[in-house]
Order: C-alpha cells, then structure tokens, then sequence
C-alpha cells in the first residue's frame, strides 16, 4: 500500500464517523434538517445564472446526508439549489443506504425529481451522483421515462459497466458496522457486479440517451471501480475526464473523489454551467 493511501484512508474514515456520529439522529429526515445551509430549502427557486436545481445521489453505503456534506454547501455558496435524497434502503437496517435493487432506487430517484420540479417550478434538474449514485440514474434516464426531465448528469468515480464485489468490499472500512451488512441480503452491491443482469441491460445500446449532456470524474486512484476506465462512457455528448490530468497531485481515491476533492467539485460546476466554465487546476482546491 502506498503511504498515502495510509494517510487517506484513516483520514477518510474518521471523517465518516464523525459525520455519521453528529448527524446520525437527524439522517432520516435530512430533507428537513438541511435547509439551515441552504441544502434542501424547498423554497429556494433557481436564478437565471443557475436556472436548474441540483440533485446530489449518494453513493453505496451511504446516505443523502453523509455523502454530501462538503459539496452540497459548495454548490449552494455558488448559488445553486441543491437537494439530495436517500434511496435503497433495506428493511432494519440504518443509515446505510443504496442496497436495494438498483431499478427500484431509479424510481425512488425519478418521484424525488418530481418533487424537486414541482417545488422549484422548472422543467429540468442537474443530477451529480457518486459511485453507485452516477451510474443509477442512467437507468431512470434510459427505461423510466427521465431523459425529458434531465439535463445534465455528472459522475463522480460511478461505476457504469459494473465492477467486483471485492472492490465493493473495499468500502467497507470507511464505514464501521457495514461489514455487518454482508450477511444481510444486499441487491444493490449485486447489480453492481460486472456483467450481472442489471448491468447488461443498462449498457445494451449503448452507454447514453440522447438530450442529456454526460460528464464522467475518474480518478487513477480508484481502488472500487476497477480499472477506473470502465468508469468512461461512450456517447455523443459525453465528457470524460481524468481528475490526474487536471491535477498530477491530487491523490483522492474512490472515497475522497466523492466526499472531500474540490478540484473534483470545480469540475463539476463546470459541467453545471460549461458556458462559465473555467480551467480547473491544482489550485482548484482552494478556490
């Protein structure tokens, strides 16, 4: 292992606890407990600069709160109306979502964007996902009837063509007690694996729909979604992109592509708003 991934992964893990810790009474109504940030005001209404409200979907494991708690106050610094939802969760267990079968968390996904519409008035949302939560809703996209409703959809390190369940498993650490859930019946992490039924028919012609602009964040870190190229999508309208070649340095594996690296998040708001985009760098970071 090398010894930055000692640093990181430690790191990761105690932020996830201390997250989950602070937040864990208020998780399963985060919809409610958010708007104090500006996160999840249904009373926020798009302004011209950003006229389309944001949907942030979690990744496996995590949850509409956890998951977001560094770039869902970003996005609303910039003026966006951010929201974000739980999906695929299982009976008894808390905290810990995107377990489900990953079709009907694609439906959780397209009733949440209706209510997101419904609230801000607009025709269309923005979706930015992590892991599980930028692959899912190709498939509201593709088979449940999203694409008229959907603009944009960016995923940060989404694994798309599937993966492994042993690279599912190294998520495991960052998150005390999921090791616990593999006795349980978990179809999410099922229809995450390379060439499972799930994953066969959501790639079958082709990896896109037309009218929704695709952008993929990879990173070469990526220790989950093995080889992290199988993150890329092809399409017509498709952007790619490898968080190294904006930023040799950045060193954000699967976990802190999502969770902490804001020179993924400048990435992001560019593709949000690609005709005020500007170079994303190493200095990124701290902008």
């Amino acid at each position: 292992m090398l010894p930055w991934k000692r640093v990181l992964r430690p790191l990761s893990a105690l932020l996830l606890a201390a997250a989950a810790a602070s937040l864990a009474p208020a998780t399963a109504a985060h919809a409610q407990s958010a708007p104090s940030s500006g996160w999840n005001n249904y009373a926020c209404k798009p302004s011209a600069a950003h006229p389309r409200p944001v949907v942030l979907v979690h990744g496996t494991f995590g949850n509409g709160t956890d998951n977001w708690l560094v770039l869902a106050p970003y996005l609303v610094d910039r003026g966006y109306c951010v929201f974000s939802l739980d999906y695929g969760q299982l009976p008894g267990v808390p905290l810990f979502d995107g377990l489900g079968p990953i079709d009907k968390s694609a439906a959780q996904l397209a009733t949440f964007v209706d209510k997101v519409l419904a609230a801000t008035g607009t025709p269309k949302v923005d979706l930015v996902g992590h892991s599980q939560g930028g692959m899912m809703p190709r498939w509201y996209l593709k088979f449940l009837g999203g694409a008229p409703k959907v603009n944009a959809l960016v995923g940060i390190a989404p694994d798309n063509h599937g993966t492994t369940l042993d690279g599912l498993t190294q998520l495991l650490p960052y998150f005390p007690g999921a090791q616990d859930l593999l006795t349980l019946a978990t179809p999410g992490l099922a229809d995450q694996i390379a060439g499972s039924p799930f994953v066969t028919k959501l790639n079958q012609g082709g990896d896109t729909v037309p009218g929704v602009h695709y952008t993929v964040i990879a990173t070469k870190y990526d220790e989950v979604v093995t080889p992290y190229r199988t993150q890329f999508l092809d399409g017509p309208d498709v952007h790619n992109v490898l968080i190294q070649d904006k930023c040799a340095l950045d060193l954000s594996e699967h976990v802190a592509i999502g969770l902490t690296d804001r020179v993924t998040y400048h990435e992001v708001t560019n593709a949000l708003d690609p005709a005020h985009a500007t170079p994303t760098t190493c200095a990124s970071a701290i902008g």
